[in-house]
């Protein structure tokens, strides 16, 4: 699979698929922004009386505006026994409070003209809803009242949690390649909790209970773990006195004390084969790397993580990058497709993949060499300046696009603030990425992928069951996330 050349896609991959340092990356400390504090763009950042915190963005271009709930809490803030609760929990805060019934939020927004989802992640859980920008104050007031007094019966619970097993099965169980990334994952990592999947192992899910989605919510949804981001066009002082208004006056409590699980030191090469129904092979390889920590005063390993990000795009960022043309084309091509991705930002350890799938008649281990001959061809002949330059431009490019969505407004924002990262984070990321020479991506090339650090993955194809039923579709008003 091609790796999108985006800053979000490149540094935060929001799919929440993997966000897997050399040993630990501990989360970003959150910056010392005073409030009111603004950017180049309007960008501001406050802090409610309760400590919550608020991002402002204001974009006059449209009457509509993007308005999100963030919480720094996702699975990587689970227990063993718990898996998936973060996610349940997502599920469960779209049924009701004491004011508004089950069903009833999304009818809501649905009436306002707006839309609105959820999802979560390792590193986060989040809320949003696209609504005319007159319609804002509504929205407010309900995504208040449910961060505040989120509640439900016993019985809703247990439904919910079936819909939830049955997305699991879909997108994981039935899906040969998240099967194998799932178990790619927990070979990686030992005492990180990025160990365990998003959505939860099945067995904990069997073994849900609602009491464990109430108190996970009671521990971790207090304002201080929190942010309100509104990007469009938008008053920011009405939008300051507004949050004030409904989420400021949410009792403040503390946040409960993370403490930290240091992955070890890997100590050898770890290999693992994964027998699923599939028509194809797959290969993944995931190598220890180190995480970006900070955007200024950088260290060793921050450099280091900018420059395998560059690596990552000079490898597959872009239609004929160098997987492409060594392993897909001409007569000795070994693969159909093939790629690279590095995911250097979040609250655990960071990870740097390759991946292919064989050509017809052509092996797993053909595709894992070549992949591996691609990354020893840099360590031992460098980069073209030609090419970073291609990639530095189309990142800004890229970036200068995604201005013009509010989504990525407001989620850019979103996870920037849950990193730990400024409000300018983008603009200097950018800059930074900008600044990464030939000689530094060699040099990660030559020190980041040896055996010691390696984990591969391996799909076995097994034969296709014609007879097998695909898994029922989740019933209308169900959602899945």
């Amino acid at each position: 699979m091609k790796h999108a050349i985006t800053l979000l896609g490149l540094l935060a991959c929001l799919t929440a698929a993997a966000q897997p340092a050399a040993l630990s990356s501990p989360a970003l400390a959150p910056p010392a922004v005073p409030s009111g504090a603004a950017t180049a763009s309007g960008a501001q950042q406050f802090t409610l009386s309760n400590g919550m915190t608020l991002l402002v963005q204001p974009d006059r271009r449209a009457p509509t505006a993007m308005h999100m709930v963030w919480v720094r809490v996702g699975a990587i803030d689970e227990v063993d026994g718990t898996s998936g609760v973060a996610h349940v929990l997502e599920h469960m805060l779209f049924k009701g409070t004491k004011k508004v019934p089950t069903g009833e939020f999304s009818r809501r927004v649905a009436a306002l003209g707006g839309q609105e989802n959820a999802f979560t992640s390792r590193d986060y859980t989040g809320y949003y809803q696209q609504i005319p920008a007159n319609k804002l104050e509504d929205v407010m007031r309900l995504e208040s009242d449910r961060f505040a007094h989120n509640q439900w019966p016993d019985e809703e619970f247990r439904k919910e949690l079936e819909v939830v097993k049955e997305e699991r099965r879909m997108r994981t169980d039935d899906q040969p390649r998240a099967l194998l990334m799932e178990q790619l994952h927990a070979a990686v990592f030992v005492a990180s909790p990025y160990h365990r999947p998003i959505v939860g192992w099945m067995s904990d899910l069997d073994a849900m209970t609602p009491d464990d989605a109430r108190q996970f919510y009671q521990r971790w949804y207090v304002p201080a773990n929190a942010a309100i981001v509104v990007a469009g066009d938008v008053d920011v002082p009405r939008v300051r006195a507004l949050a004030e208004k409904y989420y400021g006056r949410i009792p403040a409590r503390a946040v409960p004390v993370r403490k930290p699980r240091t992955e070890p030191v890997q100590p050898g090469l770890r290999r693992i084969t994964v027998k699923a129904p599939a028509e194809q092979a797959y290969v993944a390889l995931a190598f220890r790397a180190p995480s970006l920590e900070r955007l200024e005063a950088l260290t060793g390993s921050d450099q280091d993580a900018l420059a395998l990000v560059v690596l990552s795009a000079v490898l597959s960022g872009y239609d004929g990058a160098r997987l492409e043309r060594a392993l897909s084309q001409g007569a000795d091509r070994v693969a159909d497709t093939s790629g690279s991705s590095a995911d250097v930002m979040g609250r655990g350890p960071s990870l740097f993949y390759l991946n292919g799938v064989p050509a017809q008649g052509k092996t797993a281990q053909q595709v894992e060499d070549a992949l591996r001959a691609q990354v020893a061809r840099v360590a031992s002949a460098g980069v073209n300046p030609a090419e970073l330059e291609r990639v530095k431009t189309q990142w800004v490019a890229s970036t200068v696009y995604q201005r013009d969505s509010l989504t990525s407004q407001a989620s850019d924002l979103g996870s920037n603030w849950v990193q730990g990262l400024p409000l300018d984070a983008e603009e200097r990321l950018l800059a930074l990425l900008r600044g990464v020479t030939p000689e530094q991506v060699q040099s990660v090339a030559q020190r980041y992928f040896g055996d010691d650090q390696l984990t591969v993955a391996t799909l076995a194809p097994q034969p296709l069951d014609p007879n097998r039923k695909p898994p029922t579709a989740p019933a209308a008003g169900d959602r899945l996330h």
